[in-house]
């Protein structure tokens, strides 16, 4: 057993909140006895973090939702995408730590972070680093932020689908989300059983993951058909998965958000992608 969800008991039996379902809904995020039918293409292991990357083929996708016209997910558009390789999970504060050894990345906010640099918390997905610092890892580990289109077409695949994993409405053996309790992070390899088509993990809970475009709440409307690397400018950057606190509708696939590029917070983290050569 996760010595996090020793430590997580002791702290909800501190503040009384403790009950026999939170950890129920714990303990199902490791789907044990269960597989995800979706296996990757591909995959590789990157040598500087040790991040297993996953495969997404070159090809078109739908791209959005038609549910609300007025929505900044409006309209549904084909998108065609050059061959990538995505980041299996997010980046976990193990990874980022080999990263601030070198000098290249700066500290995720250690006074406000209560989860970086205590080892049993390696596994969770490093929170406090804004946009540019997740721009920096990335670079550091020979990789990049994905763009929004990069990112869903990971999620979603080749189909319309509303969450990573299908249409089944969302549930504890799925994602980290409101319905589950838990409140926090979780690791990043965790929820097994909600692999994207391609194999990707926690792509819908845990927390929202910075992209690289800039955000444009208009800007499918005009989008380009080819490989669409978001507005030229702007004041804010792009999110996407959502996190521990969201509901069900806010974990979907298409789902976007937008903060200040200079902005941590603990819901905060991301993960790097690869043009495919």
């Amino acid at each position: 057993m996760n010595l996090d969800i020793v430590l997580r008991a002791w702290q909800a039996a501190q503040e009384g909140s403790l009950s026999t379902e939170r950890l129920r809904f714990e303990l199902a995020s490791f789907d044990i006895g269960r597989h995800s039918s979706n296996i990757p293409v591909d995959t590789k292991t990157s040598k500087l973090d040790g991040m297993a990357q996953v495969y997404v083929p070159k090809g078109e996708f739908i791209m959005g939702d038609n549910g609300d016209p007025t929505s900044k997910e409006f309209p549904e558009h084909k998108v065609y995408l050059d061959a990538f390789w995505m980041d299996k999970v997010e980046v976990s504060n193990a990874m980022y730590e080999k990263c601030v050894s070198t000098g290249a990345c700066f500290l995720p906010v250690p006074r406000l972070n209560p989860y970086y640099g205590k080892w049993v918390y390696r596994d969770l997905p490093v929170v406090y680093v804004n946009w540019y610092g997740a721009e920096k890892y990335c670079t550091w580990a020979g990789r990049r932020l994905p763009t929004e289109a990069e990112w869903e077409k990971a999620a979603r695949g080749a189909d319309t689908r509303h969450y990573t994993w299908g249409t089944e409405r969302p549930n504890p053996r799925l994602a980290n989300f409101a319905e589950s309790l838990i409140g926090e992070p979780l690791p990043v390899y965790r929820y097994p059983l909600s692999a994207s088509p391609y194999g990707v993990l926690n792509m819908g809970g845990n927390v929202r993951e910075w992209v690289s475009d800039w955000f444009d709440s208009k800007y499918y409307a005009g989008s380009p058909y080819e490989n669409p690397k978001g507005a030229d400018t702007g004041t804010e950057r792009s999110l996407r998965g959502g996190a521990y606190d969201a509901n069900k509708d806010d974990i979907t696939t298409f789902r976007r958000y937008k903060h200040e590029p200079d902005s941590a917070g603990l819901s905060r983290g991301f993960r790097c992608a690869e043009s495919a050569q």
